[in-house]
């Protein structure tokens, strides 16, 4: 076994250590979060009080007596990797996802060691591979906020129509779940259910743009708002926002229409050249390996990286126009 794949083990099994003894100190044995979730549903603790709290987005997504794992404990510190979750609308739980990126950075290792990579490339293959769930999880979230935008025009007509024929706005959320398909319908219907628990509109409604982040989702929430404190004719301002979201949807497809081209240059010049990589690699090894051996090969790789880098930015702002 060579130095460096022993090199390798050792900081590895060192940083398992480290996370592991962090994760021991770190964990919360007590019933702080079980509390608090039976003080909001009882009523003792206002919803708003505890909207900073990580179990408040999730009060209907899991049992009262969930208990968290160690890793959970740890993730529990960053909202944001478990409000991915929730936006993604996943079963995984954090030890789960942390466990299968852990098995497939090990695979991407072994894989590269197999194809015979040289040895700065086996982090990098192990590296590639540990992201595999995280660029799914984004994936999976993209899609999904792309698809409430498409039914939300649809959703806002449903609930005026409701309103006018005499339902409440509860009544219109609770209609939305009922007749429309997911993922707009979750959504809804999730907040119809913080309705019955006691909920107020205000708090449910700002939990739901805090999950799905939506411009013309915030309008929505904000006209609702102002309707409650000011009065008017809901129904007009949803007919209203809604023809609007319909006539960005026309114009954001001549825009996708006319930035293909850009778009697809985009991804042959990004993809080109560790294509090219891999290929002349296979065929003359020798050839690509003064790259990382010579002194200036290493420069010129670490300026064709930033290029690479800089390339992607300016295309990406070139072809990103927001409608």
């Amino acid at each position: 076994m060579s130095p460096t794949l022993l090199i390798s083990i050792a900081a590895f099994v060192g940083v398992a250590a480290l996370i592991g003894f962090i994760a021991m100190i770190l964990r919360d044995k007590s019933d702080k979060g079980v509390e608090q979730r039976l003080d909001v549903l009882t009523g003792a603790v206002s919803a708003h009080s505890a909207k900073d709290s990580l179990l408040k987005t999730s009060i209907l997504s899991g049992p009262l007596n969930a208990t968290p794992s160690i890793i959970e404990g740890i993730v529990a510190r960053f909202r944001q990797l478990r409000l991915l979750f929730e936006q993604a609308d996943t079963t995984l739980t954090p030890s789960r996802f942390f466990g299968i990126s852990a098995m497939l950075a090990v695979v991407g290792a072994l894989a590269s060691m197999v194809a015979g990579f040289p040895a700065p490339a086996i982090p990098v293959g192990a590296l590639v591979m540990a992201c595999l769930p995280l660029l799914w999880l984004m994936f999976r979230r993209a899609k999904r906020f792309k698809m409430f935008a498409v039914q939300l025009p649809d959703a806002l007509e449903l609930t005026a129509r409701a309103l006018r024929a005499g339902h409440s706005l509860a009544s219109g959320f609770n209609l939305v779940r009922e007749e429309m398909p997911a993922p707009i319908s979750k959504e809804f219907g999730r907040v119809f259910e913080e309705q019955n628990l006691g909920i107020p509109m205000d708090d449910s409604l700002s939990s739901l743009t805090e999950r799905v982040p939506n411009l013309d989702l915030k309008f929505f929430a904000t006209a609702i708002v102002l309707q409650r404190q000011t009065g008017g004719d809901l129904a007009e301002i949803l007919d209203k926002i809604g023809y609007i979201i319909r006539e960005r949807f026309k114009i954001w497809g001549q825009v996708q229409a006319l930035t293909g081209e850009g778009r697809l240059s985009g991804v042959v010049l990004l993809g080109l050249p560790p294509v090219l990589f891999l290929a002349v690699y296979r065929l003359n090894p020798d050839y690509v390996m003064m790259l990382f051996t010579d002194p200036m090969g290493k420069k010129m790789l670490a300026g064709a990286v930033i290029m690479q880098v800089l390339g992607a930015l300016v295309i990406r702002k070139i072809i990103n126009i927001k409608v």
